[in-house]
């Protein structure tokens, strides 16, 4: 009995030789797009103000007349400067991706952006400041030139000032929003089934 192939075996046979190879080359792919569709996410949220739809807690006044007195523009929070947005990174780690700010990432100023990005992720603590002289001079300037009510100086003062950054969550919500197991599996599954070129059907 003679049997006769017909159709493009040989193209079928180079694509199952390098199937292995290729498959494992598409996943690491996927996971790097995948990665940075969150970090592309966590930028949108920041610049809007709304990570995943969740709206951030506007600043205080008293923030935003600081802001104005030393030259600053807007009324969004977090990204005056830029060094937190500019933080969030996509790094490969093992089988794994890392989207976020690392340890070792400082500002402009040369301080930790880790400790600025979990300040304003979870809010802080109660934090003490002293009230000298110059600060008092800044403060009222600052109400001044934003048209508020500056601190009346006949009050008595304790010297000191207690705050508390509220939590403005930037990471959590996008993770939330777009994070879904069955969800991410879909996007993997149709990233890798790309990459692929179709050569091992279609999701």
């Amino acid at each position: 009995m003679k049997v006769t192939k017909t159709g493009a075996w040989s193209a079928a046979r180079k694509i199952l030789e390098s199937g292995a190879k290729r498959i494992r080359e598409a996943e690491s792919k996927a996971v790097l797009q995948e990665a940075q569709f969150f970090r592309t996410k966590i930028l949108e949220g920041l610049r809007s103000g709304a990570p995943g739809g969740e709206a951030f807690q506007p600043l205080a006044p008293t923030t935003l007349a600081i802001r104005k007195l030393r030259g600053g523009k807007g009324t969004k929070p977090l990204i005056r400067h830029g060094d937190l947005r500019n933080s969030i990174t996509v790094v490969k780690e093992g089988d794994g991706v890392f989207v976020g700010v690392l340890r070792s990432t400082k500002s402009s100023g040369g301080g930790s952006l880790v400790n600025v990005a979990a300040i304003h992720e979870f809010g802080s603590r109660p934090i003490v400041l002293k009230i000298t002289p110059k600060v008092r001079a800044l403060l009222h300037a600052a109400f001044r030139k934003a048209g508020l009510d500056a601190p009346s100086g006949q009050r008595p003062s304790t010297g000191v000032a207690v705050i508390r950054i509220p939590p403005r969550p930037f990471l959590r919500p996008v993770f939330e929003t777009y994070g879904a197991p069955d969800v991410v599996a879909k996007r993997f599954v149709d990233r890798v089934a790309k990459l692929l070129g179709g050569d091992f059907g279609k999701t």
